[in-house]
């Protein structure tokens, strides 16, 4: 993973999805109903397996963003019940500009919304703002040393996205700013309103399937270390 994040520095925008796409990355993915895909250049069959990179990105000048679904993680009760063991999130990476349609991947910023947060974001009008804040070690004797800011507040064209990181152990400060129009402000909604019951597990409350055996089919594609992504600086 060190590897691929030196690699994926300098790269540009179009550079980084197709270097990550042709990379085995850990990254959450939804099943869906077919097993044929077609794209340019592109003719393969896949399977519910395999692992899905399809962020939502938004590149500016300055600063750029992306948002990807993270699953739950769910354990298993001596009844054979699933339970939700980690709830999911809806994660934006934050990166800085460093050239022309170049973005510096290997300092990303993360900030993972929670179910509510989520629901905030998709609530939002066009006059509204909404700010959240995250502290990692929230509990526990290292609280306040890393504090996360995330703000979206309406211009005259949009909104604007941005993320604040003060790292009093690191004695760092890193900050993002990123105009998002109205276009690109609803898809972020409809994306959201459709992963929202993903990531909450209830799809597969409500899609179980029964396998051959008799048990509740079920297959979690999440890397139990995403959540952990967004506390790594």
């Amino acid at each position: 993973m060190l590897k691929l994040s030196r690699a994926l520095r300098s790269y540009s925008r179009h550079q980084l999805l197709e270097v990550v796409s042709s990379t085995k990355v850990e990254v959450a993915g939804f099943s869906t109903a077919t097993n044929n895909y077609s794209a340019k250049g592109y003719n393969n069959n896949y399977n519910s397996s395999d692992r899905i990179f399809a962020p939502y990105s938004v590149y500016k000048g300055k600063a750029a963003f992306s948002l990807s679904p993270c699953l739950p993680t769910f354990t298993k009760l001596d009844s054979g019940a699933l339970v939700v063991e980690r709830r999911g999130s809806i994660m934006m990476s934050f990166m800085h500009a460093i050239g022309e349609h170049k973005y510096d991947w290997e300092k990303r910023q993360r900030f993972a919304l929670s179910a509510t947060e989520v629901g905030s974001l998709i609530a939002i009008g066009p006059q509204d703002s909404c700010e959240f804040f995250h502290d990692p070690s929230m509990k526990s004797s290292n609280a306040g040393q890393v504090r996360k800011n995330l703000s979206i507040k309406p211009h005259s064209n949009g909104y604007f996205v941005s993320l604040n990181v003060v790292n009093i152990v690191l004695n760092t400060k890193d900050s993002f700013s990123v105009p998002v129009t109205t276009a690109e402000f609803a898809v972020m909604k409809t994306a959201c309103s459709f992963a929202l019951p993903h990531i909450m597990g209830w799809d597969r409350l409500t899609n179980q399937q029964m396998q051959s055996n008799g048990t509740v089919g079920f297959q979690s594609k999440t890397n139990p270390q995403i959540l952990d992504l967004e506390w790594d600086k």
